[in-house]
């Protein structure tokens, strides 16, 4: 039986796609993982898949600091390649951040392929350094082929967790009604400057008839001051997929992974990149959506400047019998995300690892 390792750490953005692949193989494949202590990892990845933790990081900093962190790349290249030897592993694939450089590392000093997908637009740091050093790089979106020097990309886009590409109901607790579906996903990280606007936008929507359930995350101090029964706020929910199927619009912010999965379910979005994103990454993300008539981007703003309730109200309008016209921009944004959407991306990063080890 074949054996692959897969090399994704941190956030849910590396670590959902490489889920996918792993469960696309495990049927043919044995499947191990490696990640980094005291990381989401720990939580996510199934026993079935063999986690092993190795203590990796970034190369940030100068001088005698960025010496000690390569000295820890070294050792977590070590780390790897003792992983590699003493499971036999046939091939790797990693999702970026910080544990894809060892992993890369470590593949290339063992002699066996290595896969690196890039979900981003404007891709991380160690893709652009070790890019070059893989038998394959995948990628997300298109705007990432030019900006991965010494390599040709091959466009799978990004995979996403099965439970978004078959239909699931709607929850619920979802408020009941006939008014159009708003969904926010404020995310759990740098949710507190969009969730502030979403609020100061969601009484005037809410008093138009709109349903509003509001994602919030976990860092945000204010979840639950506002009480309406049109509206719902919730830290987090595991039925994602059933309210973006279900979804007449979604306010989220960019990242490669929500967008991936709002493409799948063919829903319309306001995209509001989370301004410290390193590179601007979502910048380019949420223009890629918009290149194809998929979104709108808002950029984030203060709480009493009116663009992003303008905005979802120019869009809600027909659904919420403001306008006379025939041409309703939520169906055809929704015709954008279809053209985004790649629902088999797992299964091309699966057929592309398997042509690397026949």
């Amino acid at each position: 039986m074949t054996r692959l390792l897969i090399a994704a750490s941190g956030t849910g953005g590396h670590l959902f796609p490489a889920l996918a692949v792993a469960e696309a193989v495990e049927e043919l494949w044995l499947v191990r993982w490696v990640g980094v202590p005291d990381r989401l990892e720990t939580q996510l990845v199934p026993e079935r898949f063999g986690l092993v933790c190795v203590n990796a990081g970034g190369l940030q900093g100068r001088g005698l600091k960025k010496l000690l962190q390569l000295l820890r790349l070294l050792l977590a290249s070590v780390s790897v390649r003792r992983a590699i030897r003493r499971n036999a592993i046939d091939a790797v694939f990693t999702t970026g951040g910080y544990i894809a450089a060892p992993a890369i590392l470590a593949a290339r000093w063992c002699g066996i392929p290595v896969v690196l997908h890039e979900s981003n637009a404007i891709p991380g740091r160690v893709t652009r350094l070790l890019g070059r050093f893989c038998s394959a790089v995948a990628i997300g979106l298109p705007a990432a082929a030019k900006r991965i020097p010494g390599s040709q990309p091959v466009l799978t886009g990004t995979p996403v967790r099965s439970s978004f590409l078959t239909p699931q109901p709607l929850p619920s607790w979802v408020p009941h009604g006939a008014g159009p579906l708003l969904v926010v996903m404020g995310g759990s990280q740098g949710a507190v400057g969009l969730n502030r606007m979403v609020r100061a936008a969601v009484p005037a929507l809410l008093e138009q008839g709109c349903r509003v359930v509001h994602l919030t995350g976990d860092n945000d101090p204010d979840v639950e001051q506002l009480q309406h029964p049109q509206l719902v706020e919730r830290r987090f929910s595991d039925e994602i997929p059933g309210l973006l199927q279900h979804a007449d619009l979604a306010i989220s912010r960019a990242g490669a992974g929500s967008l991936s999965e709002l493409a799948v379910c063919g829903t319309p979005a306001v995209l509001v990149p989370f301004p410290q994103a390193a590179d601007k990454h979502q910048e380019a993300n949420a223009a890629c959506a918009a290149s194809l008539g998929a979104g709108v981007i808002v950029h984030q703003h203060e709480p009493d400047q009116p663009t992003l309730l303008n905005t979802v109200q120019r869009l809600m309008a027909v659904r919420l019998g403001q306008s006379d016209s025939a041409a309703d921009p939520l169906a055809q944004m929704r015709e954008g995300m279809a053209a985004l959407a790649e629902r088999d991306a797992e299964q091309q990063l699966a057929a592309l690892l398997q042509t690397l080890v026949d």
